[in-house]
């Protein structure tokens, strides 16, 4: 019988004969159950002392149509939250774009430096945070300056365009994202690491996959790297047997070990 929700005839809604088909019903059931959930939830962080067995039976009387009055909220709050984002974001970009107001040079190994808010640098990196305290440990140099020195310019230039604006660009080349997976690494700035992590694991191929991989054992990325030497064992042949692979096995013995024993494993 045709489904009155997904089927060509799902239009015409025939009373008595009406029937939903298992796809539709086990999505219905989800969704409900997922905003079911997030109520629960939010009661539980807004301290409700309401009897979870009280929540439930309110909430089974939900049907589809108040699930879609929670999805428009739900895209209203997430239109207002991007605004909000773009407010900050822009504001911030604008202040180091402009210079307005910078109060400290960022030297990269190569390259002019660039200058930067130190307020912005503390905020986003627990390292500079402690580099611009004067801990004992890392203390920064005189003359309002740090350095990164394992960072070119362009390099530095995108770690803190990301710093002020939270997103990478689009045109972000592969081995611009290497060097910022390695510094969000380094100091220690996760949603940085997570971006470059995402952007990577979306682009590896045969062809750059030993290049992901080295980056990947750098940065201590488990995600990526698991995302690597899958695409190592999918594509071994190209992989193994490439000019690439022997100068990759000569800086990285520990890899390759891994890399026979992740083939082994498929095989047997």
């Amino acid at each position: 019988m045709d489904c009155c929700v997904c089927s060509p005839m799902a239009s015409m809604y025939r009373l008595p004969r009406n029937a939903i088909c298992a796809a539709c019903y086990e999505g219905a059931k989800a969704i409900i159950a997922f905003f079911n959930d997030d109520h629960e939830h939010a009661d539980a962080d807004q301290g409700s002392v309401k009897s979870s067995g009280l929540t439930k039976l309110n909430s089974t009387t939900k049907g589809l149509r108040d699930a879609w009055e929670e999805v428009k909220q739900m895209r209203c709050r997430e239109e207002e939250t991007k605004q909000r984002a773009s407010f900050l974001q822009e504001g911030f970009a604008a202040a180091w774009k402009d210079g307005i107001h910078t109060d400290i040079a960022v030297k990269p190994g190569t390259g002019p430096p660039i200058q930067a808010h130190k307020a912005i640098l503390a905020s986003r990196s627990e390292v500079f945070r402690h580099i611009l305290a004067g801990d004992d440990d890392c203390k920064a140099p005189a003359g309002d300056s740090i350095s990164l020195p394992e960072l070119t310019h362009d390099e530095l230039s995108h770690f803190l365009a990301f710093l002020y604006t939270g997103s990478l660009t689009t045109c972000t080349e592969e081995r611009h994202l290497h060097a910022l997976l390695v510094a969000g690494d380094k100091y220690d700035v996760p949603f940085l690491r997570r971006a470059c992590e995402a952007r990577l694991a979306a682009g590896v191929e045969a062809g750059n996959v030993l290049r992901t991989l080295e980056v990947a054992e750098l940065s201590s990325s488990a995600a990526l790297k698991e995302r690597a030497m899958g695409t190592v064992v999918e594509h071994a042949e190209q992989v193994v047997f490439s000019a690439e692979y022997e100068e990759f096995a000569v800086r990285n013995a520990a890899l390759c070990v891994q890399i026979t024993r992740a083939l082994l494993a498929k095989t047997s």
